[in-house]
């Protein structure tokens, strides 16, 4: 994760002329459509990924199509894609982004390891509703800084968890989505019982989202019961023969109440 963390740092500083036209083009946008809103309902809600590649499994779907692929998940019932847009390790771009969110309604997630603001302001330009921040790869004000900029751009966030002690840092700056990722970042091994553990001791009314490792209708049986509200699945959709089909299958699971 250092390095990929180090890599978003240098093509963030790369682009931090550009912070003052950002926000004079975001000024004129309408508004994205609503992201936390959309992963509530009676059944867990599903957020799709548009993901070509990952460190821990090389290609997925190194042909995929993004906007191609958002229309078949929009089709399925998906209540948000999650758009990788960091280029090296996960075959991702802003294009990606901004051609998603021109062919379709569905509130879209710009998923990389944001370290600057600009990164926020350019996920707003390129149409995001929401946007990630992964508490391992931040210092606790780095976090609290970008959750606070992110909101001055109009965008939401999904913060990553992975602990109780990174679930504390969350709600302690506001957040009212949070993830928690089965995987170990560190050692990219999955661990299918963090995500239901840590879920279970969320307040009510934030809404939980688990994330890694869950493939079929059976893997979402613990993070059902767990409380969680959405689930983020990437690997094994974009890697589906049939996208839409496997949404509509996970999404059919209902949701138990924390």
């Amino acid at each position: 994760m250092g390095a990929l963390t180090r890599a978003a740092h240098e093509r963030a500083a790369a682009d931090q002329s550009t912070l003052a036209e950002l926000r004079a083009e975001a000024r004129d946008l309408p508004k994205a459509p609503p992201f936390a809103t959309a992963l509530r309902g009676e059944s867990i809600q599903v957020i799709t990924e548009i993901k070509r590649a990952s460190p821990s499994k090389g290609d997925i779907a190194p042909g995929l199509d993004a906007v191609d692929q958002a229309k078949r998940y929009t089709a399925g019932g998906a209540a948000a894609i999650s758009v990788l847009t960091e280029p090296h390790k996960f075959g991702g771009s802003l294009a990606d982004l901004r051609a998603v969110t021109a062919a379709v309604s569905t509130p879209a997630l710009r998923k990389d390891f944001i370290v600057h603001p600009v990164q926020l302001w350019q996920a707003r330009v390129h149409g995001a509703s929401a946007a990630l921040l992964i508490a391992r790869a931040l210092a606790p004000s780095e976090l609290e800084r970008l959750f606070n900029a992110a909101a001055e751009a109009d965008l939401e966030t999904l913060v990553e968890v992975r602990d109780e002690a990174e679930l504390e840092r969350a709600l302690a700056i506001g957040a009212r989505v949070i993830g928690v990722n089965n995987r170990n970042l560190e050692t990219l091994e999955i661990d299918v019982t963090n995500a239901p553990r840590v879920i279970a001791q969320m307040p009510a009314h934030i809404i939980a989202v688990a994330e890694s490792g869950m493939q079929t209708v059976a893997d979402l049986a613990a993070p059902a019961r767990a409380g969680a509200d959405a689930i983020l699945v990437g690997s094994a959709i974009s890697a589906s023969v049939n996208p839409e089909a496997a949404v509509r299958a996970l999404a059919s699971v209902a949701r138990v109440a924390r």
